[in-house]
């Protein structure tokens, strides 16, 4: 029979909020502090079968940039870190923890010479270095490369201004490395242990050209864990990560085979998990709610938060006007929309940096020390505001459309917004789109949009993962809101206060207040996951930054 799973949620020296599953079954602890299990209560058949909410956009470690896709990569690629279900970096592709000097700067990492690629060939500092400089190369066009900006000549390799040969890391050999960066990075570890930072078999990227990693077959991994029965980017719905007969710890890999599923529709995947056919699903609104009381209804913070990007761009942009997107904000009732719509334990954005995310040098929650103190909902302020936006603007209506994806969540998101805005807002039209989530990444990233709901998940523990965002030019400030003063307080915490902790962390708080002050962009919403979780899965590990989930160390359990 199932039985109930509890999930801890801790925060740790790392400052990550996280979740991982435990179950009544006899466990013991390995020296990763994670789980593994009596071999008398494994089931005879290890896969677990996962509901996913969306199409994998990209199997390219370089070119991914959203949940699905790094859910995956990390599935059936390895880093030089692993994050345990400690919340903690742990050695993977390193063969232990980088000697890193007094200043910061340099890091001397051995590699773990066991580690072999699923065709058989040794993974060396060579993968690793090709691997950085694709990712930074202008020529791949990646949008995550702005997480290289602390490595040495990342900088100025991705404005073109550097060869991609100058990139602050060297193979010393097959299986040394040294990194060196231009600024010491209190979360450096973390990135390490992130999809866009993994090696790549420079062979296989060449041989397939601009058909690599389209399909399962078009790619090579070295992880857990290889990608199968992927057919393709952005359509296909069923694909497996299938154990790693070559991994260099296969023996501790339990599974046999994650079968995943891509469901939008959230009563479809109940439907799934109640006919034992799904072990684990994600709910939203009513049917969250139903569930709330189930034994196997699982809540799983996380470090993401949902905020409303206004397009920019044009100098003649309405939203470039401050008091036009005030009045949209007031009008936005958070409460009453993440208790009666969502219904999933998430929260009232509390800013744009998450709650629990990140601890600074005083002991407080980033949360505490802004001075922000929440979203008020208020439609006579809103109606003030629209009044005056209206006079500034030489307008007397509005109509413009919001742009999200087509879950079941997403639909109702957007009928809440339309009918909150538009009754709080006289002279103002709302039309919504609901997309697919490639085509709204596609169209977000083109500007093809009025407003659009974003959503964003903490890539490490640190609020710059947020605030970096907004940065003038940076490719994910999508409205292309910009401000000086908040590009110069995001540049010194970056830089000249990098290595004060006191003054980095004001550097941040400022920027905060300043973003969240003039709403660059309108935050919404911080998201907790509504889940269905069998109590015959075990050692699933989820994170609220970085990679969400990892199955590495799961494993099923008999009925």
């Amino acid at each position: 029979m199932k039985k109930s799973v509890l999930f801890g949620l801790t925060a740790t020296c790392a400052l990550v909020l996280s979740a991982c599953s435990g179950g009544s079954n006899d466990t013991s602890t390995n020296d990763s502090g994670t789980s593994s299990s009596g071999s008398s209560d494994l089931a005879a058949t290890q896969e677990l079968n996962y509901v996913e909410g969306s199409a994998i956009p990209t199997a390219d470690l370089s070119l991914a940039t959203d949940a699905t896709s790094f859910t995956a990569l990390n599935s059936v690629y390895e880093g030089l870190y692993r994050v345990n279900a400690d919340q903690a970096v742990e050695p993977a592709g390193a063969a232990e923890l980088a000697e890193v000097s007094e200043d910061g700067l340099t890091y001397t990492i051995h590699l773990n010479e066991d580690a072999v690629w699923s065709n058989g060939d040794p993974v060396t500092a060579a993968d690793y270095v090709y691997g950085w400089q694709r990712t930074v190369d202008p020529a791949t066009a990646s949008q995550y490369a702005y997480l290289y900006a602390p490595v040495a000549n990342a900088s100025s390799i991705m404005t073109g201004d550097a060869d991609v040969s100058t990139l602050g890391i060297v193979a010393d050999g097959d299986y040394d490395l040294t990194i060196t960066l231009d600024v010491a990075t209190p979360y450096f570890d973390f990135l390490l242990a992130f999809p866009s930072f993994f090696p790549q078999h420079e062979a296989t990227v060449e041989q397939y050209g601009a058909d690599y990693a389209l399909t399962s077959d078009n790619a090579v991994y070295n992880g857990p864990f290889t990608l199968t029965d992927f057919d393709g980017p952005g359509t296909d719905t069923e694909w497996s990560y299938t154990k790693n007969p070559d991994y260099w710890d296969a023996d501790n890999v339990t599974l046999d085979k994650v079968n995943v599923s891509v469901v939008t529709e959230v009563a479809t995947a109940l439907n799934l998990f109640q006919d034992d056919q799904a072990d684990y699903v994600t709910l939203s609104g009513e049917l969250a709610s139903q569930m709330s009381s189930d034994p196997e209804y699982v809540t799983v913070a996380q470090g993401t938060t949902a905020y409303l990007e206004m397009n920019q761009t044009a100098e003649d942009s309405v939203w470039r006007n401050e008091n036009l997107r005030k009045a949209i904000s007031y009008a936005i009732d958070r409460d009453a929309f993440v208790t009666n719509i969502l219904a999933n334990g998430s929260i009232p954005a509390p800013g744009i940096v998450p709650s629990g995310l990140a601890i600074g040098p005083d002991g407080n929650d980033f949360t505490e020390d802004t001075d922000m103190d929440g979203f008020e909902y208020d439609p006579e302020k809103a109606a003030e505001y629209w009044e005056t936006a209206k006079e500034e603007l030489g307008i007397d209506s509005l109509n413009f459309d919001i742009l999200s994806d087509d879950g079941d969540a997403a639909k109702r998101s957007l009928e809440y917004l339309q009918g909150a805005i538009q009754d709080a807002l006289d002279g103002v039209t709302v039309t919504v789109t609901n997309v697919p989530f490639s085509v709204r990444l596609d169209r977000s990233t083109n500007g093809e949009f009025d407003m659009v709901v974003s959503l964003w998940g903490a890539d490490y523990a640190d609020p710059s993962s947020f605030l970096d965002l907004f940065v003038t030019g940076n490719s994910y400030n999508r409205g292309q809101w910009s401000n000086t003063d908040y590009d110069a307080l995001i540049e010194a915490a970056a830089t000249t206060n990098a290595n004060d902790p006191e003054a980095r962390w004001q550097n941040m708080l400022e920027a905060e207040n300043i973003f969240s002050e003039q709403l660059g962009a309108i935050p919404f919403y911080q998201r907790s996951l509504a889940t269905m979780q069998s109590s015959n899965m075990e050692g699933v590990v989820e994170h609220a930054s970085g990679v969400k989930i990892d199955f590495r160390w799961a494993y099923m359990t008999a009925e």
